[in-house]
Protein backbone atom coordinates (compact mmCIF):
# COMPACT_ATOMS: atom_id res chain seq x y z
CA UNK A 1 0.00 0.00 0.00
CA UNK A 2 1.12 3.54 -0.73
CA UNK A 3 2.60 5.00 2.49
CA UNK A 4 0.61 8.20 2.15
CA UNK A 5 -2.63 6.25 1.68
CA UNK A 6 -1.82 4.23 4.80
CA UNK A 7 -1.33 7.45 6.76
CA UNK A 8 -4.70 8.78 5.59
CA UNK A 9 -6.34 5.49 6.64
CA UNK A 10 -4.83 5.80 10.12
CA UNK A 11 -6.06 9.38 10.44
CA UNK A 12 -9.52 8.39 9.18
CA UNK A 13 -9.75 5.65 11.83
CA UNK A 14 -8.94 8.22 14.52
CA UNK A 15 -11.68 10.51 13.14
CA UNK A 16 -14.22 7.68 13.12
CA UNK A 17 -13.36 6.73 16.68
CA UNK A 18 -13.66 10.35 17.80
CA UNK A 19 -17.04 10.73 16.07
CA UNK A 20 -18.43 7.62 17.78
CA UNK A 21 -17.31 8.65 21.28
CA UNK A 22 -19.17 11.06 23.55
CA UNK A 23 -16.80 13.61 25.05
CA UNK A 24 -17.37 17.27 26.06
CA UNK A 25 -17.90 19.54 23.01
CA UNK A 26 -14.90 21.76 23.80
CA UNK A 27 -12.64 18.73 24.14
CA UNK A 28 -14.06 17.30 20.91
CA UNK A 29 -13.08 20.53 19.16
CA UNK A 30 -9.56 20.30 20.58
CA UNK A 31 -9.23 16.65 19.54
CA UNK A 32 -10.46 17.46 16.02
CA UNK A 33 -7.83 20.20 15.75
CA UNK A 34 -5.12 17.66 16.62
CA UNK A 35 -6.36 15.32 13.89
CA UNK A 36 -6.50 18.18 11.38
CA UNK A 37 -2.90 18.97 12.23
CA UNK A 38 -1.97 15.36 11.48
CA UNK A 39 -3.44 15.81 8.01
CA UNK A 40 -1.36 18.93 7.44
CA UNK A 41 1.91 17.23 8.41
CA UNK A 42 1.10 13.85 6.87
CA UNK A 43 3.99 14.14 4.42
CA UNK A 44 6.59 15.40 6.88
CA UNK A 45 9.25 13.31 8.59
CA UNK A 46 7.73 13.99 12.02
CA UNK A 47 4.36 12.42 11.14
CA UNK A 48 4.98 9.04 12.76
CA UNK A 49 6.05 10.52 16.10
CA UNK A 50 3.21 13.04 16.10
CA UNK A 51 0.68 10.36 15.18
CA UNK A 52 1.78 8.16 18.08
CA UNK A 53 1.46 11.10 20.47
CA UNK A 54 -1.99 12.16 19.22
CA UNK A 55 -3.42 8.64 19.05
CA UNK A 56 -2.22 7.91 22.59
CA UNK A 57 -3.73 11.15 23.86
CA UNK A 58 -7.05 10.50 22.12
CA UNK A 59 -7.12 6.95 23.45
CA UNK A 60 -6.97 8.32 27.01
CA UNK A 61 -9.45 11.12 26.33
CA UNK A 62 -12.00 8.76 24.82
CA UNK A 63 -11.64 6.17 27.58
CA UNK A 64 -12.56 8.56 30.41
CA UNK A 65 -16.19 8.08 31.56
CA UNK A 66 -17.24 11.69 30.99
CA UNK A 67 -20.96 10.92 31.25
CA UNK A 68 -21.21 7.26 32.25
CA UNK A 69 -22.53 6.65 35.78
CA UNK A 70 -23.39 3.50 37.64
CA UNK A 71 -26.85 3.60 39.25
CA UNK A 72 -26.72 3.90 43.03
CA UNK A 73 -28.40 1.26 45.13
CA UNK A 74 -30.39 3.54 47.43
CA UNK A 75 -31.92 0.83 49.60
CA UNK A 76 -31.22 1.54 53.26
CA UNK A 77 -32.08 -2.07 54.07
CA UNK A 78 -29.52 -3.39 51.57
CA UNK A 79 -26.82 -0.99 52.76
CA UNK A 80 -27.38 -1.94 56.41
CA UNK A 81 -27.26 -5.63 55.50
CA UNK A 82 -23.98 -5.27 53.58
CA UNK A 83 -22.29 -3.14 56.24
CA UNK A 84 -23.41 -5.40 59.10
CA UNK A 85 -22.38 -8.57 57.27
CA UNK A 86 -18.85 -7.25 56.68
CA UNK A 87 -18.20 -5.32 59.90
CA UNK A 88 -19.01 -5.68 63.55
CA UNK A 89 -19.70 -2.44 65.43
CA UNK A 90 -18.52 0.86 63.86
CA UNK A 91 -22.08 2.16 64.27
CA UNK A 92 -21.23 5.84 63.78
CA UNK A 93 -19.66 5.22 60.38
CA UNK A 94 -22.51 2.97 59.29
CA UNK A 95 -25.03 5.59 60.39
CA UNK A 96 -23.22 8.30 58.39
CA UNK A 97 -23.36 6.18 55.22
CA UNK A 98 -27.06 5.47 55.75
CA UNK A 99 -27.68 9.22 56.17
CA UNK A 100 -25.89 9.91 52.89
CA UNK A 101 -28.00 7.30 51.07
CA UNK A 102 -31.18 8.74 52.61
CA UNK A 103 -30.34 12.27 51.42
CA UNK A 104 -29.54 11.06 47.88
CA UNK A 105 -32.78 9.08 47.90
CA UNK A 106 -34.91 12.07 48.92
CA UNK A 107 -33.25 14.35 46.38
CA UNK A 108 -33.81 11.77 43.65
CA UNK A 109 -37.51 11.57 44.53
CA UNK A 110 -37.74 15.36 44.37
CA UNK A 111 -35.85 15.37 41.05
CA UNK A 112 -33.20 17.62 42.55
CA UNK A 113 -29.74 17.67 40.96
CA UNK A 114 -27.42 14.99 42.31
CA UNK A 115 -26.04 15.37 45.82
CA UNK A 116 -22.33 16.13 46.01
CA UNK A 117 -20.56 13.22 47.63
CA UNK A 118 -18.92 13.78 51.02
CA UNK A 119 -15.19 13.25 51.52
CA UNK A 120 -14.48 11.00 54.49
CA UNK A 121 -11.33 10.33 56.51
CA UNK A 122 -11.13 7.05 58.40
CA UNK A 123 -8.67 7.63 61.21
CA UNK A 124 -7.33 4.80 63.34
CA UNK A 125 -4.53 2.38 64.11
CA UNK A 126 -3.55 -0.43 61.76
CA UNK A 127 -5.98 -3.33 61.63
CA UNK A 128 -9.10 -1.40 62.62
CA UNK A 129 -10.88 -2.05 59.30
CA UNK A 130 -10.38 1.28 57.50
CA UNK A 131 -9.67 -0.16 54.05
CA UNK A 132 -12.24 -2.94 54.23
CA UNK A 133 -14.90 -0.44 55.32
CA UNK A 134 -14.24 1.55 52.14
CA UNK A 135 -14.77 -1.62 50.08
CA UNK A 136 -18.01 -2.29 51.95
CA UNK A 137 -19.33 1.22 51.31
CA UNK A 138 -18.79 0.77 47.56
CA UNK A 139 -20.56 -2.59 47.73
CA UNK A 140 -23.47 -1.12 49.70
CA UNK A 141 -23.94 1.69 47.18
CA UNK A 142 -23.48 -0.59 44.17
CA UNK A 143 -20.60 1.59 42.96
CA UNK A 144 -17.29 0.72 41.35
CA UNK A 145 -14.25 0.87 43.60
CA UNK A 146 -10.76 2.20 42.96
CA UNK A 147 -7.78 2.42 45.32
CA UNK A 148 -4.82 4.79 45.14
CA UNK A 149 -1.97 3.86 47.54
CA UNK A 150 -0.59 7.13 48.93
CA UNK A 151 2.02 5.60 51.25
CA UNK A 152 5.47 6.54 49.98
CA UNK A 153 4.13 8.70 47.13
CA UNK A 154 6.94 11.06 46.23
CA UNK A 155 5.58 13.30 43.50
CA UNK A 156 2.33 15.23 43.11
CA UNK A 157 2.45 14.44 39.38
CA UNK A 158 1.51 10.86 40.28
CA UNK A 159 -1.93 12.30 41.08
CA UNK A 160 -1.95 15.21 38.67
CA UNK A 161 -0.38 13.64 35.58
CA UNK A 162 2.48 14.81 33.35
CA UNK A 163 2.07 17.30 30.52
CA UNK A 164 2.18 15.94 26.96
CA UNK A 165 5.20 18.15 26.30
CA UNK A 166 7.32 15.63 28.24
CA UNK A 167 8.48 12.49 26.41
CA UNK A 168 7.41 10.16 29.25
CA UNK A 169 4.08 11.91 29.83
CA UNK A 170 1.09 10.03 31.20
CA UNK A 171 -2.11 10.77 33.13
CA UNK A 172 -2.20 10.76 36.91
CA UNK A 173 -3.66 8.10 39.19
CA UNK A 174 -7.08 9.79 39.32
CA UNK A 175 -7.58 9.48 35.55
CA UNK A 176 -6.18 5.95 35.57
CA UNK A 177 -8.71 4.90 38.22
CA UNK A 178 -11.60 6.50 36.29
CA UNK A 179 -10.55 4.65 33.14
CA UNK A 180 -10.24 1.37 35.02
CA UNK A 181 -13.64 1.54 36.75
CA UNK A 182 -15.44 3.02 33.74
CA UNK A 183 -17.81 5.30 35.69
CA UNK A 184 -17.69 8.92 36.85
CA UNK A 185 -19.15 8.20 40.31
CA UNK A 186 -16.99 5.49 41.87
CA UNK A 187 -15.75 5.21 45.43
CA UNK A 188 -12.04 6.11 45.37
CA UNK A 189 -9.89 5.18 48.35
CA UNK A 190 -6.88 7.41 49.04
CA UNK A 191 -5.03 4.96 51.25
CA UNK A 192 -2.60 6.18 53.93
CA UNK A 193 -2.55 9.88 53.06
CA UNK A 194 -0.42 10.53 56.17
CA UNK A 195 2.48 8.51 54.75
CA UNK A 196 3.48 10.51 51.65
CA UNK A 197 7.16 11.43 51.53
CA UNK A 198 8.26 14.59 53.36
CA UNK A 199 9.89 16.01 50.21
CA UNK A 200 6.65 15.97 48.21
CA UNK A 201 4.19 16.51 51.06
CA UNK A 202 3.40 20.17 50.36
CA UNK A 203 2.69 19.57 46.66
CA UNK A 204 0.65 16.42 47.23
CA UNK A 205 -1.42 18.07 49.97
CA UNK A 206 -2.10 20.92 47.54
CA UNK A 207 -3.57 18.47 45.03
CA UNK A 208 -5.59 16.76 47.77
CA UNK A 209 -7.13 20.08 48.75
CA UNK A 210 -8.50 20.43 45.21
CA UNK A 211 -9.55 16.78 44.98
CA UNK A 212 -11.48 16.77 48.24
CA UNK A 213 -13.12 20.20 48.03
CA UNK A 214 -16.62 19.91 46.47
CA UNK A 215 -16.34 23.54 45.33
CA UNK A 216 -13.20 22.77 43.32
CA UNK A 217 -13.23 19.13 42.25
CA UNK A 218 -15.86 19.60 39.57
CA UNK A 219 -13.03 21.12 37.49
CA UNK A 220 -10.05 18.92 38.37
CA UNK A 221 -7.24 19.44 35.87
CA UNK A 222 -4.99 16.55 34.96
CA UNK A 223 -1.87 17.90 33.22
CA UNK A 224 -1.88 15.15 30.57
CA UNK A 225 -5.57 15.43 29.64
CA UNK A 226 -5.39 19.24 29.94
CA UNK A 227 -9.15 19.58 30.26
CA UNK A 228 -11.35 19.95 33.39
CA UNK A 229 -12.75 16.67 34.75
CA UNK A 230 -15.83 16.63 36.99
CA UNK A 231 -15.08 14.64 40.15
CA UNK A 232 -17.97 16.03 42.21
CA UNK A 233 -19.84 12.71 42.15
CA UNK A 234 -16.84 10.66 43.27
CA UNK A 235 -17.07 9.49 46.88
CA UNK A 236 -13.54 9.99 48.18
CA UNK A 237 -12.51 8.05 51.28
CA UNK A 238 -9.08 8.70 52.78
CA UNK A 239 -7.41 6.63 55.48
CA UNK A 240 -4.69 7.54 57.96
CA UNK A 241 -3.16 6.23 61.17
CA UNK A 242 -2.93 9.74 62.62
CA UNK A 243 -3.30 13.36 61.52
CA UNK A 244 0.31 14.42 62.17
CA UNK A 245 1.33 14.05 58.52
CA UNK A 246 -1.78 15.66 57.02
CA UNK A 247 -2.06 19.35 56.16
CA UNK A 248 -4.67 21.30 58.12
CA UNK A 249 -6.30 22.48 54.88
CA UNK A 250 -6.83 18.85 53.84
CA UNK A 251 -8.30 17.83 57.19
CA UNK A 252 -10.63 20.84 56.96
CA UNK A 253 -12.16 19.36 53.79
CA UNK A 254 -12.62 15.89 55.23
CA UNK A 255 -15.25 14.51 57.55
CA UNK A 256 -13.08 12.77 60.14
CA UNK A 257 -14.43 9.46 61.43
CA UNK A 258 -12.38 7.71 64.08
CA UNK A 259 -11.96 3.95 63.84
CA UNK A 260 -11.38 2.84 67.46
CA UNK A 261 -9.34 -0.24 68.29
CA UNK A 262 -11.43 -3.26 69.16
CA UNK A 263 -11.59 -4.63 72.70
CA UNK A 264 -10.74 -8.30 73.29
CA UNK A 265 -14.46 -9.03 73.71
CA UNK A 266 -15.23 -7.43 70.32
CA UNK A 267 -12.35 -9.31 68.68
CA UNK A 268 -13.72 -12.62 69.95
CA UNK A 269 -17.11 -11.80 68.40
CA UNK A 270 -15.47 -10.78 65.11
CA UNK A 271 -13.28 -13.89 65.13
CA UNK A 272 -16.19 -16.26 65.76
CA UNK A 273 -18.82 -14.61 63.57
CA UNK A 274 -16.80 -13.14 60.68
CA UNK A 275 -13.20 -14.32 60.30
CA UNK A 276 -13.64 -18.00 61.17
CA UNK A 277 -16.21 -18.70 58.48
CA UNK A 278 -14.09 -16.95 55.86
CA UNK A 279 -11.05 -18.99 56.92
CA UNK A 280 -13.00 -22.25 56.81
CA UNK A 281 -14.21 -21.47 53.29
CA UNK A 282 -10.79 -20.34 52.02
CA UNK A 283 -9.06 -23.50 53.31
CA UNK A 284 -11.62 -25.94 51.92
CA UNK A 285 -12.85 -27.14 55.30
CA UNK A 286 -16.44 -27.65 56.38
CA UNK A 287 -18.07 -26.05 59.39
CA UNK A 288 -18.31 -29.41 61.17
CA UNK A 289 -14.56 -30.04 60.77
CA UNK A 290 -13.52 -27.63 63.51
CA UNK A 291 -15.00 -26.63 66.86
CA UNK A 292 -13.69 -24.19 69.46
CA UNK A 293 -14.13 -24.27 73.21
CA UNK A 294 -15.20 -20.86 74.47
CA UNK A 295 -12.13 -20.41 76.69
CA UNK A 296 -9.62 -20.75 73.79
CA UNK A 297 -10.74 -17.54 72.08
CA UNK A 298 -9.02 -15.32 74.65
CA UNK A 299 -5.71 -17.00 73.70
CA UNK A 300 -6.43 -16.74 69.97
CA UNK A 301 -6.96 -12.97 70.08
CA UNK A 302 -3.65 -12.51 71.93
CA UNK A 303 -1.38 -15.27 70.59
CA UNK A 304 1.73 -13.20 71.30
CA UNK A 305 0.61 -12.07 74.73
CA UNK A 306 -0.20 -8.52 73.60
CA UNK A 307 -2.75 -6.80 71.38
CA UNK A 308 -1.42 -7.63 67.90
CA UNK A 309 -4.34 -6.18 65.92
CA UNK A 310 -7.02 -7.56 63.61
CA UNK A 311 -4.67 -8.63 60.83
CA UNK A 312 -2.79 -10.89 63.24
CA UNK A 313 -6.10 -12.32 64.47
CA UNK A 314 -7.08 -13.06 60.87
CA UNK A 315 -3.69 -14.70 60.18
CA UNK A 316 -3.94 -16.75 63.38
CA UNK A 317 -7.37 -18.15 62.53
CA UNK A 318 -6.27 -18.88 58.95
CA UNK A 319 -3.13 -20.58 60.24
CA UNK A 320 -5.17 -22.84 62.53
CA UNK A 321 -7.50 -23.79 59.67
CA UNK A 322 -4.59 -24.54 57.33
CA UNK A 323 -2.99 -26.93 59.84
CA UNK A 324 -6.28 -28.73 60.32
CA UNK A 325 -6.82 -28.91 56.53
CA UNK A 326 -3.40 -30.57 56.16
CA UNK A 327 -4.09 -33.11 58.93
CA UNK A 328 -7.48 -33.90 57.41
CA UNK A 329 -5.97 -34.50 53.97
CA UNK A 330 -3.34 -36.78 55.53
CA UNK A 331 -6.15 -38.80 57.12
CA UNK A 332 -4.94 -38.11 60.66
CA UNK A 333 -8.21 -36.44 61.73
CA UNK A 334 -11.78 -36.12 60.51
CA UNK A 335 -12.72 -33.24 62.83
CA UNK A 336 -11.13 -31.46 65.75
CA UNK A 337 -12.23 -29.85 69.01
CA UNK A 338 -9.85 -27.06 70.01
CA UNK A 339 -9.37 -26.77 73.75
CA UNK A 340 -7.02 -24.98 76.08
CA UNK A 341 -4.97 -28.18 76.29
CA UNK A 342 -4.37 -28.70 72.56
CA UNK A 343 -4.58 -25.17 71.14
CA UNK A 344 -0.81 -24.61 71.05
CA UNK A 345 -0.41 -27.57 68.66
CA UNK A 346 -2.50 -25.73 66.06
CA UNK A 347 -1.42 -22.12 66.55
CA UNK A 348 0.86 -20.82 63.75
CA UNK A 349 4.53 -20.62 64.62
CA UNK A 350 5.78 -17.04 64.89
Amino acid sequence: MDPQAAQFDEIRLLEEKLTSTQIPPELHKKAKALIDRLLRISQSASFSQEYDSVSRYLDWVMSIPWNKKSPDNLSLENAKKVLDSNHYGLDKIKERILEYIAVVNLKANQQVSSQKAPALLFLGLVGTGKTTMAYSIAEALGRKFGRIPMGGMGDALQLRGKSRSYPDSEPGQIVKVLRRVGTKNPVILLDEIDRVTDEAKADIMGVLVELLDPEQNNNFLDHFIDFPIDLSEVLFIATANNTAGIATAVIDRLEVMEMPSYTDKEKIIIGKNYLLQKAITSTGLKTDDIHFDEDVWSQIVRPLGFDAGMRTLDRTINGICRKIAKLKLEGKITSIQLTGANLKEYLPTW
